[in-house]
This record gives structure tokens, C-alpha cells and sequence, in this order.
């Protein structure tokens, strides 16, 4: 039984079990009423944010709030001894994921003084599918070398004129992305990704899971940034330092998938990456009671909408995808897409006209989504073999544009996420007039540069 925002409904039914008599868990969302026992301090933030998640905040005149406060220790104790084993908390939202083997449980979650609001948003589904034995014999690193330097990534960078940034030095070297996805499958054995930075793993799915052993979702979408091989496969920020983070469960599709999203970016936040690329969107879920709706595209009523929209006031830069539902019946954005302050990247073919499947704006407030679009169709992607390959999807156009918007900021580090997103959209070829479908088109990254210059000249720095 779905158990909403608006208070507690709990079927009185002990421990449920499936038909082969597996015994059931559940997760809840508990939304907590403050951070009243904090033992944290806003003027000591090094207790709990890295020195350059600290320092990114100072560079674009952010403070430290109470937002960046972790969840209330205390609150969680008392969870666990009344029969919840924390698996997260989001210490923007303020809310902790519980799992607990009883629905009964719940009903002390909401007893408690300090609990506003318990949530039912993940019931185990049996177990977990096997997943491939003896994954790497799958790759065998062969490709086909092109006369461009880019090799088969040549007209996704070339379409905003990314090789230009890139000729002038700025390949993404300093920069931080952090990939929020399903999985990276074999990465760790593929040659077109040897030269990558790869700065640290976490799977919030399943912290003992091989995250190069799941889905391959995330390793294509990896390859639209990461890979460097001349001639053969080149993307967007081959030089940047990535941190590769697993939150999309592929065996159900429940809401706790969100809170697994939420706790990622927010540690992306505390280790002080600058940019965050996640091509994962939900809008339909295994239960349709927990479906959005489209005047709930509203930036802020999805909990990944919400902690999208707050990463800007955090000084990081969200690119997402805006979803493949153009040609569908849902058509529109998919949260996180309707966040506030982030980059939602539709999808063009290589002409520049959009694909059908590209999910479409406005947002319910009527922001204009998608902001910029890129290639998507017939992109240039890593394939299982690790050799090259081609898929369509927003999945892909995301992580093309996400890491060309890294190699500018590391171009113009005087930005701030608000400016990069402005410079942004004005240096797109439908500024003048942006619409639902292209929203303001497609960027010339060059251009940008030049906007991003004269700001600075503006400033008088």
C-alpha cells in the first residue's frame, strides 16, 4: 500500500511474504521535521564538506547553510531501535531512506516528535538477477581508425564547435564530473578508457555490488565525456577527473531510486566535484500511484528535481537528459528535467533537427525545457566489445554537451553556475526565440567562450 507525503495508511498485515515464502523489505522515505540535535557547525563546514567543495562554494560567493548540515545522528539512532536500518539520508531534503523487514514498523517512524511525513517507496522485488560470469571475455578492444583526430566522435564536438575550446587548451583538465547512472560495465577493461581519471566509485543501489559488473547504460554515456583514444574515439572532456556513481536500480523501478540520486549528487557535493552529468529520469513508476503528473514539473516536487535544483545553490553544475518520451503518450520532460538552474539537453540528428523521441517543455511554472540540445541521434558511443559504436537517446546527448559546458567553465572559472547557464543559453542559435521542442537550440560553445570573456571584461577583472 503506497504511503504519500500527506500522512500514514498501514495495512495491518505483519510480515509479508511472496509466494515462493521469501520474506519481504520494505523502504521508506522519512521526512524529518529539522536538525535541531545537529552536533555540526556552519562555521566548521571542513567536519563535513571536502576543502574544495568548500572552496567552490567561496569562489562563486555561495555561504555554507543549514542545508549542508548532515541529518541529526540522534534522529537516526532512534530509527535503527525502533527496527529501521538507515540506508541514506539527504541532508538537503532532510529525509532518511529506512528499510525495515514489518510494515508495522512505519507507524513508529511516525510517531516519533521529529518525523513530519513516512513515505513507502520500495518493496523488494526477489532476488536480485545473476549478473554476467566472466564479463570481460566480452571485450575484445577492436575498432576500426578514422583520419579525424576525434575518430566517430567528430561530428558531436564539431556540431557546437567544441573543437575549437578544446584547440585552445581547455579539454576539461581540473575539473571534476561526477556520471550519475545504472552502471559502467566493463570499463575497467576497456583500452579507449585507460587514460581516464577516474577519481573514485560508489554503488548507492548496492554498496557490495561491482559497479563494472552492472548495466552498460553508464559506460556509453561515460564514453560521450571520457574517452581518448585518437582517431578512433575522442569525447567531450577527455582530460577531466571523474567520479563514477551507480543510483538507477535495473531490476524494479520505485521511487527509493530517487532517494539513492539524492544522496549521490549531495556526495558528489562533499567531495567537491564541479559538474554532474546523470542521463536517468523518472516519471512512471512500477506502482502508477506513484506516477507524476505534469503539473508536478514544477522543479521541486520530485525529490532528484528537488536536489537538482539546490546542487546551483551548492555551486555545481547539473546537465541532464530531458527524457525519450517526445513520440510517447507522456511526451513531456522527465524529472529531474524540470529542475531549476540546471542544463536539460534535448536531442538533435546531425543536421540539427530534433529527434521525435526527445521529450518536450514547458516546465508547469513555464520554464523553458529543454535549455540546449546536442546530438542524440546516431551518437557516437563505447560499445560492449570495447570498440566503437553508435545509439540514440537524450542519454547521450546530455553527456555530449555536459562535457563541452566542463571545458568552458574551465576556460571562464570566474563563472558562476548562474552565469555559465546564461552564457550558455544566449551563445544557442534560437536565443532570440526559444520554444518547448529546441528549447534555445543548439550551443556554440565557441561563442560562449567570446560571451563569457566579455563578461569578465564587464566586471572589470
Amino acid at each position: 500500500m503506497n504511503l504519500k507525503n500527506i500522512g500514514l495508511c498501514v495495512c495491518m498485515l505483519g510480515v509479508a511474504a511472496t509466494a515462493s515464502g521469501e520474506t519481504l523489505s520494505y523502504r521508506y522515505r522519512v521526512q524529518l521535521k529539522d536538525k535541531a540535535l545537529t552536533t555540526f557547525r556552519l562555521d566548521r563546514p571542513e567536519e563535513f564538506l571536502s576543502s574544495r567543495s568548500v572552496e567552490r562554494r567561496m569562489r562563486q560567493g555561495l555561504e555554507v547553510d543549514s542545508t549542508d548540515l548532515p541529518v541529526c545522528a540522534a534522529y537516526l539512532r532512534r530509527l535503527e531501535e525502533q527496527g529501521g536500518r538507515i540506508v541514506s539520508s539527504s541532508k538537503w531534503n532532510n529525509t532518511v531512506l529506512v528499510e525495515t523487514g514489518n510494515e508495522q514498523t512505519a507507524e513508529r517512524f511516525l510517531a516519533n516528535p521529529f518525523v513530519v511525513s513516512v513515505r513507502k517507496v520500495w518493496v523488494s522485488s526477489g532476488p536480485v538477477q545473476a549478473r554476467p560470469s566472466g564479463r570481460k571475455k566480452e571485450v575484445d578492444n577492436k575498432w576500426t581508425e578514422q583520419t579525424d583526430p576525434y575518430g566517430v566522435g567528430a561530428d558531436q564536438i564539431r556540431m557546437h564547435h567544441g573543437d575549437s575550446i578544446h584547440n585552445a587548451g581547455f579539454r576539461g583538465k581540473g575539473m571534476e564530473i561526477a556520471v550519475i547512472d545504472a552502471g559502467y560495465y566493463n570499463v575497467d577493461a576497456m583500452k579507449i578508457f585507460r587514460k581516464m581519471d577516474i577519481l573514485g566509485t560508489r554503488d548507492f543501489v548496492n554498496p557490495e555490488s561491482d559497479i563494472y559488473a552492472e548495466h552498460d547504460h553508464g559506460m556509453k554515456v561515460l564514453s560521450c565525456l571520457a574517452a581518448n583514444m585518437p582517431h578512433v574515439m575522442v569525447g567531450t572532456a577527455p582530460e577531466a577527473g571523474y567520479w563514477l556513481l551507480r543510483t538507477e536500480d535495473s531490476d524494479s523501478e520505485q521511487p527509493a531510486e530517487e532517494d539513492n540520486w539524492a544522496a549521490a549528487i549531495e556526495f558528489a557535493d562533499s567531495v567537491g566535484v564541479d559538474v554532474v552529468n546523470t542521463s536517468l529520469g523518472y516519471f512512471s513508476f512500477n506502482d502508477a500511484m506513484d506516477n507524476y503528473t505534469y503539473r508536478e514539473l514544477d522543479g521541486h516536487t520530485s525529490l532528484m528535481a528537488a536536489s537538482a535544483s539546490r546542487a546551483a545553490d551548492k555551486g555545481i553544475l547539473v546537465v541532464c537528459s530531458a527524457g525519450n518520451s517526445g513520440a510517447a503518450t507522456w511526451k513531456k520532460i522527465t524529472p529531474p528535467a524540470d529542475a531549476e538552474n540546471v542544463l536539460t539537453v534535448g536531442a538533435v540528428d546531425v543536421m540539427g533537427l530534433n529527434a521525435p523521441f526527445s521529450s518536450v517543455g514547458n516546465t508547469a511554472d513555464n520554464r523553458i525545457k529543454p535549455d540546449v540540445m546536442a546530438m542524440g541521434v546516431h551518437t557516437a558511443v563505447v560499445g560492449k566489445n570495447g570498440g566503437t559504436a553508435y545509439a540514440n537517446g537524450t542519454s547521450f546527448a546530455s553527456p555530449v554537451f555536459c562535457g563541452l559546458a566542463a571545458c568552458l567553465w574551465q576556460a571562464c572559472p570566474w563563472l558562476t553556475v548562474r552565469q555559465l547557464i546564461d552564457v550558455v543559453h544566449r551563445a544557442s542559435d534560437r536565443s532570440s526565440y526559444p520554444d518547448n521542442i529546441y528549447g534555445y537550440g543548439v550551443t556554440d560553445i565557441w561563442k560562449a567562450y567570446h560571451l563569457a570573456l566579455e563578461l569578465k571584461e564587464d566586471d572589470g577583472e
